[in-house]
């Protein structure tokens, strides 16, 4: 940037100031973009998990989230999918990747039978590493 200091002379002098002003408006664009975009990368679909005490593990970039909810219908991730294309679909979200780990949730109120029913269903199609999803609680 340069400014005419004297109003005679046709020569231009150096502005050594910065001009923060579109830094700051892109900062600001880009943290309405981050508000409204932090929502839209979560889970929806509403379960009541039992709690755990177990210490937390690691999870992957973009783990695979199958639901089991109260009335033994299945989402994967935010997705209802029935329990005939469980196999098809989870090939879909793995990129046939039957190594990847496939995190359960279910719900506090499902039977222990069909929760290992789905588990059986699981292993047929060939998805063997399974983590279980609960909530924190302090350790008795």
């Amino acid at each position: 940037m340069s400014t005419r200091l004297d109003h005679g002379d046709d020569e231009l002098t150096e502005n050594h100031e910065i001009n923060v002003t579109p830094f700051i408006d892109v900062m600001l664009v880009l943290l309405i973009i981050f508000m409204v975009a932090a929502p839209l990368a979560t889970v929806d679909v509403p379960v009541n998990l039992p709690g755990s005490n177990a210490q937390p593990q690691v999870k992957p970039p973009q783990p695979v989230y199958l639901t089991l909810q109260a009335d033994l219908t299945l989402s994967l991730g935010d997705t209802p999918i029935t329990q005939e294309a469980l196999a098809e679909v989870l090939d879909g979200a793995t990129e046939g990747n039957k190594e990847e780990v496939i995190f359960l949730r279910a719900d506090e109120t499902v039977n222990y039978g069909d929760l290992m029913a789905l588990m059986n269903r699981l292993r047929r199609a060939g998805y063997l590493k399974l983590a279980l999803v609960g909530l924190e609680t302090a350790a008795p």
